[in-house]
């Protein structure tokens, strides 16, 4: 008897290696990631593929999804898929699936690090004692508590309430802020980042990115947060105007912040990156062994579901 075929996949973002093989076991691979000439790639495997391997790195537009008439499932490997037109595969029936439920832990983790980091002033206090500046100029300048100040929580979803949860843990008053109150949550709730940045102590982003959000922490915000607060950004940079965030930094209108993410990666504005009271880390928040491999295997668990005809693990749309 002839060997059933595999299901044809395009892959446009490979997972990681070990992954890799996986996918190459069970299914036929299509590597746009790999083609020099991505049309004739398209072209061969558009009318086959009903599913592709992406990230949020890659753009997915009307045009793409042109050369992918067959296409019925994206199962993205990243939390974010901001360059991914999600309402062009709503309006032809492709389903899109991301990976956010995996990296829920080291991202709230992340975002109390950089916290603590900033506010503590870590990097220059390494510095300090690096340097030999201890033995020169004596003790380091005191630093900002953290325990028992308010803690903002802009965006409380699945990586926001982990924040919650490590803040709640510290001893901080938590509040929030999104489109409308949680329901069954009772941490204070503010109607606009505003309100929330002025009644807090450190404003924690971990609202998803896009055109909805660009620009929400804006110096109104800034402002209202005030020059003994603290921004943490692990969300995307887009939504910081991250003009009015270095112009607040640099004035001392805030004290401090500490990000993951910036308008322009891998190369922030050097204003930005040359002040002394902003911890920076290189938007690497879910970048630990354990999480990216729990990535790789939940986009490899959409694919199996899609392909059994069972329900998808973490459709977005």
């Amino acid at each position: 008897m002839k060997p059933a075929e595999k299901p044809h996949v395009l892959i446009a973002y490979p997972l990681r290696p070990r992954f890799m093989e996986v996918l190459k076991a069970r299914y036929t691979l299509h590597r746009l990631d790999l083609a020099t000439d991505k049309g004739a790639l398209l072209e061969m495997a558009g009318p086959v593929c009903t599913a592709m391997v992406v990230n949020g790195h890659v753009a997915v537009d009307a045009a793409m999804l042109d050369g992918l008439p067959a296409l019925k499932l994206a199962a993205c490997s990243s939390a974010g898929f901001d360059m991914i037109d999600l309402e062009e595969m709503s309006r032809r029936g492709i389903t899109l699936t991301n990976t956010s439920v995996a990296l829920v832990n080291d991202v709230a983790d992340m975002a109390v690090l950089l916290m603590l980091a900033a506010r503590r002033r870590l990097v220059e206090c390494d510095a300090h004692v690096r340097s030999g500046d201890w033995t020169r100029k004596g003790m380091f300048p005191l630093t900002m508590s953290t325990a028992g100040k308010r803690a903002g929580i802009l965006g409380l979803g699945n990586i926001g309430l982990a924040i919650a949860r490590r803040c709640e843990a510290m001893g901080l008053k938590i509040g929030y802020s999104g489109r409308n109150p949680k329901p069954g949550v009772n941490y204070d709730y503010f109607g606009d980042p505003a309100a929330l940045a002025s009644w807090a102590d450190i404003l924690l982003v971990a609202t998803p990115g896009g055109a909805g959000t660009t620009g929400l922490i804006s110096a109104t915000v800034l402002d209202a947060l005030g020059p003994q607060g603290t921004l943490v950004n692990v969300s995307r940079g887009s939504v910081v105007d991250e003009a009015a965030l270095i112009a607040a930094l640099r004035d001392g209108r805030i004290a401090n912040a500490g990000l993951d993410v910036y308008l322009n990666e891998p190369d922030p504005d050097p204003e930005l990156t040359a002040l002394p009271n902003v911890t920076l880390f290189p938007h690497h928040a879910s970048g630990t062994e354990e999480t990216r491999d729990r990535m790789s295997q939940l986009t490899i668990d959409n694919l199996d579901a899609f392909f059994a005809g069972k329900p998808l693990l973490t459709p977005v749309n």
